[in-house]
């Protein structure tokens, strides 16, 4: 047996980020015993703050993180929070003098979180520490190096300037923000306001004199008529007060109302690709908003050229006056379960009697068993970016061998990315001319994954919803270019329905599986590196464990041939299941699925409508 749930995205996004950093302290836990067990154990520094009113709290902590939080009163008390990557943080550590806080510099590095009153002033000193500026501030001045600054503020009423002193701006806004300024000696700025309480206030300071007191009072008057409605006007809406922030970083990053999580590895604005494109077409929000954040003007030009997206009709059934609808035509949901027994091998033969599908403990009516020998819809994705001839000739035999292994029935699209995709070909049983095609592979560039699988979700397979479908990504998994970041492509993932199978090679283990001998190379040691990075493991790991699928970290050139015949085999387990749903769409909902055979163990990928 085996549970699986509906999870809307935001809570999914919750859930994989705790899930992350349970992961990470588990491999502290295993690498580094003591010193985790002492970490885990060494409490927090806790001070409240005597510093009040309209005081400017300045804070400078060298390398930690900066974390200040306004709250919802200006009444509140301020306080700070600090904690450590290593020994507990003593008083001493953290000094504290009148309206300023300053970190002492240790080996290891000390996190700050402040609470503010709202309305509060502030200033952030850091050289390499993040800053994270959250709620409602009168002012917040920060200073950074190579930092990251991350506002979320209210966008009603803003006036900002950003300076970037010896970089090109790096950045990511919620909102459009007016055109780079290119100043002296290498800075670069971005400045003005943002809202519609802020350009009011704007407004008002240009039309009214400079000591125009009569003006003024007249403007109190109606602001006071304003707040003091009669019995017959609504109150109106409370205006939001200006909120100032002025940061300046020499090379860092800045983020504005925009979860540092969801920032992709490339934040220059640039020319949309055509995977990009495609997926603005798609019409996809989530994946269209990441796309509009890294280069908003021009997403902005390409939306206008496109048609207004169309409603898809709907049948409406009409009943006679006066009767009422007791009951709504169950929704038809579709889950992937990979039956095996305690072998790990394949049962095959099963049929709707040999299942139970549960939803929140009530059983369910089970439409369809779609057999395990049914084909799939498969996608080969083939990472060519910064390839050399050495590689290139690799690729294309690792995907030929793959063409070969494949079950004959399985219908094969292959992709091609590097900085954008290319459609090498489209779904065919045809291993011959699918071998062919790959002759038609061009090498070099930059590596935008998560596009590329982006591409693959939302126009390649979109169109077969409802049926089997998969896709064998064959990568070093190192993203650097692309639009989308990762959780946006878990999110995708998950609303698809289809199994993944990263396949992670080393880029470094391609050269050296081309020497015959590697034992007697004049560079032996390079074998030592010849690693994926922790990230793009931890990632490929992921997407395999949402969508249903199986993560393979390729070690060694022969491990590649037994994850293609693992792929096959893994696929081979998979039975599609409909069954008649309860779900109404909005709420949480957990699913069980029972295999009715001694000892066999059931994996489930996301549940996903059968029906548009």
């Amino acid at each position: 047996m085996f549970r699986s749930s509906i999870v809307p995205p935001r809570v999914f996004r919750k859930i994989l980020a705790f899930t992350s950093l349970l992961v990470a302290a588990c491999l502290l836990v295993s690498f580094f015993p003591s010193r985790s067990r002492m970490q885990a154990q060494a409490p927090a520094y806790e001070k409240e703050l005597t510093a009040g009113g309209k005081a400017l709290l300045t804070i400078r902590n060298r390398h930690g993180r900066v974390s200040v939080v306004a709250s919802d009163d200006e009444k509140s008390k301020a306080s700070l929070r600090a904690t450590s990557t290593g020994a507990p943080v003593e008083p001493a550590d953290v000094n504290v003098s009148g309206s300023e806080i300053t970190v002492r510099e240790r080996p290891d590095r000390i996190d700050l979180t402040v609470h503010v009153p709202k309305r509060a002033r502030v200033k952030i000193e850091t050289e390499t520490g993040m800053v994270d500026v959250i709620g409602d501030f009168e002012v917040a001045d920060v200073f950074t190096n190579t930092g990251t600054i991350h506002a979320d503020v209210p966008l009603d009423a803003l006036k900002f300037k950003f300076f970037w002193q010896s970089s090109h701006p790096r950045f990511l806004s919620d909102v459009e923000l007016p055109p780079i300024k290119e100043g002296r000696a290498g800075a670069f700025s971005i400045s003005g306001v943002l809202g519609p309480d802020a350009r009011r206030k704007k407004r008002k300071k240009k039309e009214a004199p400079a000591g125009d007191e009569a003006g003024d009072a007249a403007d109190n008057k109606g602001a006071a008529n304003e707040t003091q409605p009669n019995d017959n006007t609504a109150q109106p809406p409370e205006k939001q007060e200006l909120v100032q922030l002025n940061f300046t970083t020499q090379r860092g990053v800045i983020l504005l109302n925009v979860d540092p999580a969801m920032a992709p590895n490339d934040l220059r604005e640039r020319p949309l690709t055509e995977a990009a494109r495609s997926i603005v077409r798609s019409g996809d929000g989530p994946l269209m908003d990441a796309i509009r954040k890294v280069s908003p003007r021009m997403f902005g030009d390409f939306a206008k050229t496109l048609p207004p997206p169309r409603t898809e009709p709907s049948l409406v059934t009409l009943r006679p006056p006066g009767e009422i609808a007791t009951s709504v035509a169950p929704q038809l949901m579709r889950v992937n379960a990979s039956v095996t027994d305690r072998n790990g091998r394949a049962i095959p033969g099963m049929r709707n009697s040999d299942f139970a599908v549960y939803e929140d403990g009530s059983e369910r009516k089970i439409v369809d068993v779609t057999p395990a020998t049914e084909p799939f819809n498969l996608v080969l994705l083939l990472d060519v970016s910064g390839s050399v001839e050495e590689r290139i000739d690799f690729i294309r035999k690792a995907a030929r061998d793959f063409l070969n292994t494949a079950s004959p029935q399985d219908r094969i699209s292959i992709i091609s990315f590097r900085d954008d995709i290319k459609i090498i070909s489209g779904f065919s049983t045809d291993r011959s001319l699918l071998s062919k095609k790959l002759d038609e592979l061009d090498a070099g560039g930059a590596t935008a994954l998560w596009d590329a699988l982006a591409y693959t979700l939302v126009d390649t397979l979109k169109p077969l919803r409802g049926e089997r479908t998969a896709v064998v990504i064959l990568s070093d998994g190192d993203d650097n270019k692309s639009f989308i970041p990762f959780p946006a492509i878990l999110e995708a993932t998950i609303e698809s329905g289809a199994l993944i199978y990263p396949l992670y090679v080393p880029s470094g283990l391609i050269p050296e599986g081309s020497v015959p001998r590697p034992s007697i190379t004049v560079d032996p040691m390079r074998t030592r590196y010849l690693t994926i990075t922790t990230r793009a493991a931890e990632e490929g790991q992921k997407l395999a464990t949402v969508s249903g699928g199986v993560f393979y970290p390729i070690k060694r050139m022969e491990d590649l041939q037994k994850a293609y015949d693992d792929v096959v085999a893994q696929m081979r387990t998979a039975y599609t299941i409909t069954y008649a749903s309860g779900a109404d769409g909005q709420s949480h909902h957990r699913i069980r699925v029972h295999a009715n055979r001694d000892g066999a163990s059931v994996r489930l990928s996301p549940v996903v409508a059968a029906q548009h």
